[in-house]
């Protein structure tokens, strides 16, 4: 029962916020300089007599007070009608159903590799504690952190595309090989080395000093008097006893890793929902722009809601305290 209320509040926090969202973001895009209907008509519109714009208006749903316009704009949202794209004539879901798999694929694998990667480097640097390589490691690593990922995706654009042509620089795919797997793999190489270079060392840095941590322990100092070698009590005993940190990190993680995903897609105009947030914004298609918006605000929104739940369910401690595994 204690569960479900859980359940039944979080649920409804969650309501609140995508209400919350939906108009805050439906209010100041209206707000926003800018003609929607240039977006929809193109040129076209500066031709077009007072009658026909305020015939346009109120068929795209532009007519009236705003907040009339939000509640026009909802009832047909529950509905699954989230209106007309400005910029692509055609319903704003259509356009955006077939890039979420592109956007899932290229953050999903991002996610996945800046974990295993920081995790083993962590781990290095553990056991390398103090040492050159581990220092050097230390000051690389903090300065590729802070460098801004669209810089480093323009660089890695005039190297590996202009320069030496060997790697696309654009597009999730080349013309006619939307199949063609290793084509695909191939456009991805150059986001997935900016997001994975711009992340990795952000969370690496939190476990080694979780390692550090727990090498300190009386019982690491027990199992090296036994003769346990220093990389089997790392790998094995310390790694597992910070499993839950790097979960409760991984968690919370979605969304900045998502944020990477859309800046890696406005950098090499990679097709997903990063980069149609951007071009929504840019020719005032507020219908897709609300959806995008709220896919993100889902995701986002969602992932604390896991984040929270796993750190209770590694760290029962959670529950009375509210304290994650990695604050401590």
């Amino acid at each position: 029962m204690k569960c479900f209320k859980k359940f039944l509040k979080r649920l409804a926090g969650f309501l609140i916020a995508m209400i919350v969202l939906s108009i805050v973001l439906f209010y100041f895009a209206r707000l926003a300089p800018g003609d929607p209907l240039q977006s929809f008509y193109g040129d076209a519109v500066e031709s077009m007599t007072t009658e026909e714009l305020n015939s346009a208006r109120v068929r795209l749903g532009l007519d009236g007070p705003i907040y009339l316009q939000y509640i026009k704009w909802a009832k047909n949202a529950l509905q699954g009608d989230f209106g007309i794209s400005l910029k692509y004539k055609m319903p704003a879901l259509d356009v955006v159903s077939p890039l979420i798999g592109n956007t899932l694929i290229l953050g999903g694998l991002a996610y996945i590799l800046v974990f295993l990667l920081a995790t083993l480097l962590a781990i290095i640097c553990a056991l390398n504690e103090d040492t050159i390589f581990d220092r050097v490691i230390c000051k690389v690593g903090t300065a590729a952190y802070y460098l801004p990922p669209f810089w480093f995706g323009v660089i890695l654009v005039l190297i590996f595309s202009i320069n030496l042509h060997w790697l696309p620089s654009s597009g999730a795919y080349d013309v006619g090989q939307a199949n063609n797997i290793a084509n695909r793999i191939n456009h991805l190489i150059l986001p997935l080395v900016v997001m994975i270079l711009s992340h990795l060392w952000y969370y690496a840095y939190m476990i080694r000093n979780k390692l550090l941590d727990e090498i300190r322990k009386d019982y690491v100092l027990l199992a090296k008097a036994k003769g346990v070698g220093k990389i089997k009590i790392v790998c094995i005993h310390c790694l597992r006893n910070v499993a839950p940190t790097i979960i409760s990190i991984m968690a919370i993680s979605i969304p900045h890793v998502l944020s990477g995903t859309y800046i890696a897609e406005s950098v090499f105009n990679y097709p997903g929902i990063g980069l149609l947030s951007v071009e929504s914004a840019k020719y005032h298609d507020y219908n897709l722009l609300m959806l995008v918006v709220l896919i993100t605000g889902i995701l986002v929104i969602l992932s604390s809601i896991i984040a929270q739940t796993l750190n209770e369910v590694v760290d029962p401690r959670m529950k009375e305290t509210g304290v994650s595994a990695w604050q401590k």
